[in-house]
């Protein structure tokens, strides 16, 4: 293990992580509302240990799977520990467990929260828990590494393949499957944030032609394009009881909910590639069959079936994209609308989108494999092989995937197990509590439901939770491999 280039890129990202406090800041300059020294003081300690490791890079600087893996866990949790302190030092959540838990929540894109109220907040703690949604989406390395090369050196390389950036994209990356759209990876993760940006800035002038604030609409559309969900209304978007609002939202959540590299095919009019995406078919299919159903479920709730598709389409896709908005509780509805939802929580959104869960696309490979496991048992001389997009699916990644699943459900497992020990917690809320944060989506059923919060957890099961969100964020392998003693040795 490089210990010393470890330290090395992580001291670069947060200098540049230091510059994006300068957002919140000036928030708070502008509406002077006495959280200036919240952000100078994360800040500071940025940029002072950015420049103390990396003001001389070591001089064995080449970077492998396993040093990926600790680069981007050790980022996320240094940086979920910074991002604490302006909640701390504001004064808006005094318990380091809860600044911690909220921040993880955040830029892991969870949107579970342990505040019972948020609209008394200051303005630019508001902005902050919004911004990490939003830079927590495309991932926090993602991020750095599209503003600037993490390793000068290693940028000026041809062959973009054996740098080091790509070992920590790879690791960061959601999905099955790591893909390049143009040769040079900088300039594919810039392609992808333009239009990531591009899509916030659409949806945030379709809630301004709506008429809600240019505040509102800045933090909520940082939290949909996130997928994030956190909102700076105490009952999430059910609070402006607008439908063209919740339309706007929806659909938005649902197209963040889709792999962007379908936007750059469609940018560059390669239909062929989009017609062909199962991962997509199936992602629409399913957000259309669940609208469906459940709108049925609750048609005898509300009375019409404008009203019922409404609350249908915007939950299903605020569920499905692991987004976590919502605009009623649906903890009401019927069981069978809320196992429907429990599913979705499952599924997720596609790979390479800035959704959780356990995706769209390596849900289809498994339930193919499960049918080629059965057709091999009926007729063991037939030799099939998995195609998804119409292409054959290597062993390795069908391979990676079962695994996935396999280690998926054994961190479940144990974690509702866990969570159980929290006395006075039912089992409905314990597994949606884990599921919820898992899958960084953030609201659950029952004691977590869409009008509750998690602040009735003690401190251990808040711990517990955000290892899970972060081990759902960064897909599991990154940081369990270093626990692993074979990470460590040289």
């Amino acid at each position: 293990m490089n210990i010393r280039y470890i330290l090395y890129l992580c001291s670069r990202v947060l200098l540049i992580l230091a510059l994006l406090l300068l957002l919140p800041l000036a928030v708070s300059v502008y509406y002077r509302d006495g959280c200036i020294p919240a952000f100078l003081i994360p800040i500071g300690i940025m940029m002072t240990l950015g420049l103390l490791f990396g003001i001389k890079k070591p001089p064995r600087g080449t970077l492998f799977a396993r040093e990926g893996f600790a680069v981007v866990t050790l980022i996320w949790v240094l940086f979920s520990v910074l991002g604490a302190l302006p909640f701390l030092i504001s004064g808006a959540i005094p318990s380091f467990t809860d600044a911690f838990f909220e921040t993880v929540s955040g830029f892991t894109t969870t949107g579970a929260s342990i505040l019972p109220a948020v609209e008394g907040l200051p303005k630019s703690i508001l902005f902050w828990r919004q911004f990490m949604n939003w830079i927590g989406g495309m991932g926090v390395l993602a991020l750095a590494l599209a503003l600037a090369p993490l390793d000068k050196d290693q940028h000026k390389k041809q062959d973009r393949s054996v740098g080091s950036d790509v070992y920590i994209i790879r690791a960061e990356s959601p999905g099955p499957m790591f893909g390049k759209l143009v040769a040079k990876l900088r300039f594919n993760v810039q392609i992808l944030y333009i239009i990531y940006a591009c899509m916030t800035l659409v949806t945030i002038i379709f809630l301004l032609l709506g008429g809600m604030d240019l505040f509102d609409s800045i933090c909520h559309a940082f939290a949909a394009a996130g997928t994030g969900g956190f909102s700076v209304r105490n009952a999430s978007i059910g609070a402006y009881n607008h439908a063209y609002f919740d339309w706007v939202l929806s659909i938005a959540i649902m197209l963040f909910g889709i792999n962007f590299n379908i936007y750059y095919f469609l940018l560059t009019k390669n239909f062929l590639n989009i017609l062909k995406s199962e991962e997509l078919r199936w992602y629409l299919i399913i957000i259309g069959a669940s609208t469906g159903l459940i709108a049925c479920n609750i048609f005898s709730t509300y009375g019409s079936v404008s009203t019922s598709i409404r609350y249908a389409f915007f939950q299903v896709t605020s569920i499905i994209t692991t987004t976590g908005f919502s605009t009623v509780d649906f903890n009401l509805w019927p069981t069978f609308s809320k196992g429907i939802l429990l599913l979705l929580m499952f599924i997720g959104a596609c790979a390479s989108s800035t959704g959780g869960g356990l995706k769209v696309s390596r849900c289809i490979i498994l339930v193919k494999t499960a049918i080629k496991e059965i057709r091999y048992h009926l007729n063991p001389r037939e030799v099939r092989t998995i195609r998804c997009d119409g292409n054959h699916v290597e062993n390795a990644v069908v391979t990676n995937v079962s695994s996935y699943f396999v280690v998926y459900m054994l961190v479940f497992a144990a974690s509702t197990f866990l969570l159980s020990l929290d006395p006075d917690h039912s089992l409905e809320t314990c597994f949606s509590a884990v599921a919820a944060c898992l899958n960084n989506i953030g609201p659950g059923l029952d004691g977590v439901g869409p009008m509750s919060n998690f602040s009735h957890f003690s401190d251990f099961s808040k711990w517990l939770l955000s290892a899970d969100m972060l081990l759902g964020r960064l897909e599991l392998f990154p940081m369990l491999a270093l626990f692993h003693p074979a990470a460590w040795r040289k």
